[in-house]
């Protein structure tokens, strides 16, 4: 049976169902500095880019959130920036305060209740994205692609991962295959798209490891590892993206 989808602007009586669903997300990625200040803003202050997925039963099985932003600026000049999430959530924001007028959208996450994972949900609420922007009026949806398997490969460079094939000429990494099959190429990597700094006393308590020696250590979730610094106290997770276009 087909989910029900909607947006929040469409059912603000489901805030706090949607903000609140139970996701897989590793523990220090929710730590990002940017993505603290700046995403929760997204259902409350940009509702009619947030949707969700409801069951037979009514329970919230995924959401997907997006913002627009203007990328077409003199400024940024159509470039998508190597810094990622963190930038355009950031920009997203700022023209939004200053009443710039978007001419692209962005994704910022796609979301599956564990108990519903493994049910196609992830490719559903891309495709539910897509044709949100379009019936938006935009042309383009643009993507800062965590590819799900890379956190097996954690000392691969990313450029050199993104660019892996199948036989068929689909991406060997099943989350940018899903992006590939709805229409989407790669445009570039971005390789500090996500950066969590913080002491080793927080590594310690997200990660359960000991962050008792000096350089790169490997983290279940990572898609690299981490930089421990020990005499200095702080460990710092630099994570690359993939952005991915999608013409709408």
């Amino acid at each position: 049976m087909q989910p029900k989808i909607s947006s929040l602007a469409d059912r603000p009586d489901m805030l706090e169902r949607v903000v609140g669903m139970a996701d897989s997300w590793p523990e220090f990625v929710i730590q990002d500095l940017v993505g603290a200040a700046h995403f929760p803003r997204i259902a409350t202050e940009l509702p009619e880019y947030v949707l969700f997925a409801e069951d037979e039963q009514g329970e919230v099985v995924a959401n997907a959130y997006s913002v627009p932003f203007a990328l077409g600026t003199e400024r940024r000049g159509g470039r998508l920036p190597a810094n990622g999430w963190d930038a355009v959530l950031v920009w997203a924001f700022s023209d939004l305060r200053r009443g710039a007028r978007p001419d692209t959208v962005s994704a910022i996450s796609v979301s599956i209740a564990p108990k519903a994972q493994g049910r196609g949900l992830s490719g559903v609420m891309l495709s539910a994205m897509r044709d949100n922007a379009r019936a938006r009026g935009f042309r383009e949806v643009v993507a800062p692609v965590r590819p799900n398997a890379k956190h097996l490969e954690p000392h691969t460079p990313m450029e050199e991962y993104a660019r892996r094939v199948r036989p068929d000429g689909l991406p060997e990494d099943p989350w940018l295959r899903v992006h590939a099959r709805a229409g989407a190429t790669i445009d570039s990597v971005a390789p500090a798209s996500m950066t969590v700094s913080a002491p080793l006393a927080d590594w310690r308590r997200w990660t359960g490891l000991p962050f008792d020696t000096d350089g790169d250590i490997e983290v279940p979730g990572a898609l690299v590892p981490v930089r421990c610094e020990v005499e200095r106290g702080y460990a710092v997770y630099v994570e690359p993206n993939v952005w991915m276009r999608h013409p709408v």
